[in-house]
């Protein structure tokens, strides 16, 4: 795990690229990488790599990057882990490539010397790199297939910028940071801009399972090279004890795959099913003490999970650790916090991700495993069961004409501006229902088409309207499913939900969070459920064998029956969050209003004050929750004035 940039100054006749620069374009990401800092530049000084290390496999001055083949003509730098290096090196020796160390990097280097851009098709494991092909003077860069790991870039005046971080790239001399109002619009509702759009104007992010070459005249060709619907890839009818025992044995080679490592690892345990599975599942696959990490929070204990933990960490015989946060830490942690997103992350997960990433890195662990991915791969989360209902009451009702359910929403509104507070929820109801044809959007979704219509009704929006025309946020997961549905017409509801969170939800905003929070405390997360073999096979299961009597997680649960304890299994989910409800309630709601009411961004005229007002009200008086929609605002005001002011 590192962090990675560079420039191809295609089209420049002095670049003035640098040593110099590329050391500082590197150092923007320390935290990646504290263990060594590297640069290559190409002898006409056009081309430039920076890297930051975090060691952990091979810790020996031989895995120093960038790195190149033997004779110099290929160079790469790497950010990730890559789990087949070792079966993958055998094939490669046999071939006749020589190795010059013992790191996983070699082997992408090797590979693509053999396979030119099809490497990617025989790597199993988290990637963004860069390969520079001085023969070819062409510039080759790739992001796994699951967008684990981040690839940001941008194109002017005749120079690529590139780096695992945006911060990285805003370093190079006349890179201005302009606010993309089409990434801010759909940000408001996906809680973060959907690949290839970032919040700063001109600088994009390579979406998961893309790769792209930026050739000497400065013509970039992008690519799509995996996608979770495999063509031809058909539903297996099996048993459903089948489906049970294949996920069992897949996710137990994949939890052991990820065990790679020089440096010590343990597990950000919660106490639910995954991390727990995690834990059972590793104990397997080591003789030393497992290291647990958990965290929880002051005041509320209703959030806290640390009794299931413990139960755990005690079965396992774990080196259990705890941190216990409130207001007060989450306040003073804000402008770190959005200083290592780059861009905003609406998640307040982000928090306590960090002070659980923290407690691991003090403990000296450099390697966690997480859970991210299982709830989407097994329909985890109860907004999902309620989705698909409505999809099926949608097929019931779809004949209304939306004159008619545009019309009933308009008097919802009038009824909920005079305070009649169930109006809010039949409005929302209408809109999944109807203005939105009933289609999944995604699991976390907060502003949506007319709420966004009162917020941005000010000049500023207005005008950007004109001129551009009204986006719209429908249509993001409306390409997703319909690219779906052209090829592979008899995909289920569920699997077409499950589709969309893996092209938006779960690269760019679960998977990021991930990123961003654990390497700002410069420790690697690993995701064993998301091995892309795994995502393949359960993505395939039929819908029936993933939801039984409507329960949530039922084939998982089937799965890890006698791995885990039935009273960890059974317990109601309560997921991993914070009480920032309460907080913007009563601690800190004073500084939610003064932040939003009084912040740059409202002083800009970007959003209309008095709906503002309106959300603050109903949300510190309790007449409705509006934390969700307050940090959304909140994490922004907070961004804009670390990044554009």
């Amino acid at each position: 795990m590192c962090g990675i940039a560079g420039v191809y100054a295609y089209g420049q006749s002095n670049p003035g690229l640098s040593h110099r620069f590329l050391q500082i374009m590197a150092d923007t990401m320390v935290h990646r990488g504290p263990d060594d800092r590297g640069t290559y530049l190409s002898p006409d000084q056009r081309l430039g790599l920076a890297f930051r290390r975090l060691a952990i496999i091979d810790l020996s001055p031989a895995g120093h990057q960038p790195m190149c083949n033997e004779d110099g003509t290929v160079w790469i730098v790497f950010n990730g882990e890559i789990y087949n290096h070792a079966e993958l090196r055998l094939l490669l020796e046999a071939k006749g490539h020589v190795y010059r160390s013992r790191t996983d990097t070699e082997t992408i280097l090797h590979l693509y010397e053999e396979h030119d851009e099809d490497c990617v098709h025989h790597l199993r494991g988290m990637f963004a790199f860069a390969i520079w092909d001085e023969r070819k003077r062409r510039l080759f860069l790739a992001r796994d297939r699951i967008g684990i790991k981040p690839l940001y870039y941008t194109q002017q005046s005749g120079a690529f910028v590139f780096g695992s971080e945006i911060k990285a790239i805003l370093t190079y001399p006349g890179i201005e940071r302009n606010i993309n109002l089409e990434a801010l619009y759909h940000y408001l509702t996906f809680m973060v801009p959907p690949a290839p759009l970032t919040m700063f104007s001109g600088i994009y992010k390579l979406p998961a399972g893309y790769r792209m070459t930026v050739d000497a005249s400065g013509t970039i060709k992008q690519e799509q090279y995996w996608d979770a619907i495999l063509p031809g890839y058909s539903k297996k009818e099996e048993a459903d004890e089948y489906y049970a025992e294949q996920i069992r044995e897949m996710l137990k080679e994949s939890i052991r795959l990820r065990t790679m490592s020089d440096v010590p690892y343990g597990v950000l345990l919660s106490g639910g099913i995954d991390s727990s599975t995690i834990v059972a599942l590793l104990a397997d696959c080591t003789n030393r003490p497992i290291n647990t990490f958990s965290v929880g929070f002051k005041q509320y204990d209703t959030y806290n999970e640390l009794q299931y933990a413990r139960q755990i960490a005690k079965q396992f015989k774990t080196n259990h650790y705890e941190v216990i946060i409130d207001h007060r830490d989450a306040l003073e942690y804000m402008p770190q916090l959005v200083r290592s997103q780059d861009e905003p992350i609406a998640d307040w997960v982000c928090i306590p991700l960090y002070f659980v990433s923290k407690l691991a890195r003090d403990n000296g662990v450099i390697v966690v495993q997480v859970g991210e991915g299982s709830d989407e791969l097994f329909c985890g989360y109860p907004y999902y069961l309620q989705s698909l209902r409505r999809q099926l009451l949608w097929s019931y009702i779809s004949w209304v004409p939306r004159s008619v359910w545009e019309t009933t929403a308009e008097v919802f509104q009038m009824l909920e501006r005079i305070g009649i507070a169930p109006a809010r929820r039949g409005r929302h109801l209408l809109q999944r229902l109807s203005i939105e044809d009933g289609l999944f959007w995604g699991g976390a979704i907060v502003f949506r088409g007319l709420e966004k219509d009162i917020l941005l009704d000010v000049p500023l929006w207005r005008s950007f309207r004109q001129k551009n025309g009204h986006p719209d946020s429908a249509k993001v997961p409306y390409l997703f499913y319909e690219h779906l549905k052209n090829r592979k017409p008899a995909a289920d509801p569920l699997e077409c939900m499950i589709y969309i969170e893996l092209k938006q939800r779960l690269p760019e905003l679960l998977l990021m969070r991930v990123d961003k929070i654990t390497m700002s405390a410069s420790i690697e997360a690993r995701v064993p459920f998301l091995d892309h073999r795994l995502v393949e096979f359960t993505i395939s299961i039929p819908m029936e064998v993933k939801i039984q009597d409507w329960q949530t997680k039922a084939l998982l649960k089937r799965a890890v029956t006698g791995l885990i304890p039935d009273s960890i299994i059974h317990r109601p989910k309560q997921g991993f969050s914070a009480p920032v409800a309460e907080w913007f309630r009563n601690q800190l709601a004073n500084e939610v209003k003064t932040a939003l009411l009084e912040g740059q961004m409202m002083k800009e005229g970007y959003f209309n004050t008095a709906y503002v007002q309106e959300l603050i009200g109903a949300h510190q008086r309790g007449l409705d929750n509006c934390a969700v929609k307050l940090w959304n605002l909140y994490n922004l005001e907070m961004w804009y004035r670390c990044w554009i002011c």
